[in-house]
């Protein structure tokens, strides 16, 4: 017989949570996702450099202008 408080309680949290849009803390979630961080963000800028460098040089050696290389169409 103690499903229905249960019951009651979900419907009231899932109602709460549906129609109560003004609850968002954006600061707090900018904060737990680390968007605005520039301390996590400079080491994901070093790492995406290091790949572009590393991959300019395969750029270099077949490059656009290699008439060598099959063009894929016939």
């Amino acid at each position: 017989m103690g499903r229905g408080r249960a019951k009651a309680k979900q419907v009231k949290v899932a109602r709460q949570l549906k129609y109560n849009s003004g609850g968002t803390d954006l600061d707090r979630l900018r904060d737990e996702l680390g968007v605005g961080d520039s301390s996590r963000n400079d080491d994901a800028d070093d790492r995406n450099d290091e790949l572009a460098d590393r991959y300019a040089d395969y750029a270099d050696d077949y490059g656009a202008d290699d008439e060598d290389r099959p063009s894929g169409r016939r």
